[in-house]
């Protein structure tokens, strides 16, 4: 049994696998293995201690019929009780088992158990690498740009995938480009493991952010919430979670040196900075900027389904600056706080609500 410690140490080894875990699929391998080469119908399992292998045999009556064609796999109460006195019918008895000495069958057919297994456990480990790693960012060399325009990606162990429709509006690459993105799924298909990368996530913008922010890095500074319409316009929220730092201005860095190394990346997306209030309806009054809001009334949904709605009350003067063009400014504040924004302007009775700005980004990105 040494040679099997050595098989599971060295494929621990070899695959950057954890060892308990490469132990478990190789006992697995050898009761499966034990299973084709006697019997399905037969027990076995195997000491995690020795990794030895053993077969269990059923007890039974002296005079059972079982017993004129497979005395190997059934033993008699009477000879049983000379090896365990106190053994009763119906009882077990265990005893070593080797595959060693039944031949090349039994060798293959152990071969290709541990293949498929090892194969499984080295699929399961990516799998839930990367599950974990969902939202955050990586990098990866381009190998493939399909017809459809999907781009393919090499990363560490994996090829990802970018679809058209997570890129950035104008962008396009080509083989050898180097690409930052963020994981956005993890999916299994008949392919094996797919991860599918994005560019137009909000995650992405918070990553990049991350990267580019020492303090938002170290966690002096949280990104309470975020907000895109990719290739053109965001907002997020900067909370500071330490007295002595200006969330901003740490942020935006000196002389905007920050913000813009981001924005860079996301082809010169402008990015509004907006700091945090534990208030609500700050929030949505400083998420309209650079419109100036008179005052902003929440309506909490009656039931559970219904959108919460916000009755943010203003001048006429202040209304299109509120909106934004193309309705892009109104979109981003309701996407960023959750909340149905509805204009009222003071001294009439008329209304905008953000319906009308989604109808105007949806003209404006139709060709995304």
């Amino acid at each position: 049994m040494e040679k099997i410690s050595d098989i599971i140490e060295s494929i621990a080894n070899e695959k950057n696998l954890k060892l308990e875990a490469v132990k478990e699929k190789v006992i697995k391998a050898l009761t499966n293995t034990a299973k084709k080469v006697y019997g399905e119908q037969y027990e076995f399992f195997v000491d995690p201690k020795n990794l030895q292998l053993y077969q269990k045999i059923l007890i039974v009556a002296d005079s059972d019929e079982r017993l004129q064609d497979d005395n190997e796999h059934f033993i008699s109460i009477s000879k049983a009780k000379k090896e365990a006195p106190e053994v009763e019918i119906g009882d077990e008895l265990t005893y070593e088992c080797s595959l060693e000495n039944l031949g090349r069958t039994a060798v293959n057919i152990l071969h290709k158990e541990l293949e498929y297994h090892i194969q499984k456990l080295l699929e399961e480990t990516i799998y839930e690498k990367y599950q974990n790693m969902i939202g955050q960012m990586v990098f990866g060399n381009v190998v493939r740009v399909d017809s459809e325009e999907n781009t393919f990606i090499e990363i560490d162990e994996l090829r990802a995938f970018l679809p058209r429709k997570n890129r950035i509006k104008g962008e396009k690459f080509k083989v050898g480009d180097v690409i930052k993105a963020v994981i956005r799924r993890v999916f299994a298909d008949k392919n094996g493991i797919r991860i599918e990368l994005s560019r137009t996530s909000p995650k992405f913008l918070e990553a990049l952010l991350e990267a580019e922010v020492p303090e938002i890095k170290d966690g002096l500074v949280k990104v309470y919430a975020s907000a895109r319409i990719p290739g053109e316009r965001a907002k997020i929220i900067l909370q500071s979670l330490s007295a002595s730092v200006d969330a901003i201005g740490a942020t935006v860095g000196q002389k905007g040196v920050r913000i813009n190394a981001v924005s860079k990346e996301l082809h010169n997306e402008n990015i509004d900075c907006i700091e945090y209030s534990n208030e609500v309806a700050i929030l949505i009054m400083r998420a309209l900027a650079p419109a100036i809001i008179s005052s902003v009334n929440l309506e909490e949904p009656k039931n559970e389904d219904d959108p919460k709605i916000a009755l943010v009350s203003l001048n006429g003067e202040q209304k299109s600056k509120a909106i934004g063009k193309s309705g892009i400014n109104i979109r981003l504040a309701s996407m960023l706080t959750g909340y149905e924004i509805k204009l009222v302007e003071l001294g009439t009775a008329s209304t905008t609500n953000n319906e009308e700005a989604m109808k105007n980004l949806e003209n404006l990105f139709k060709n995304v």
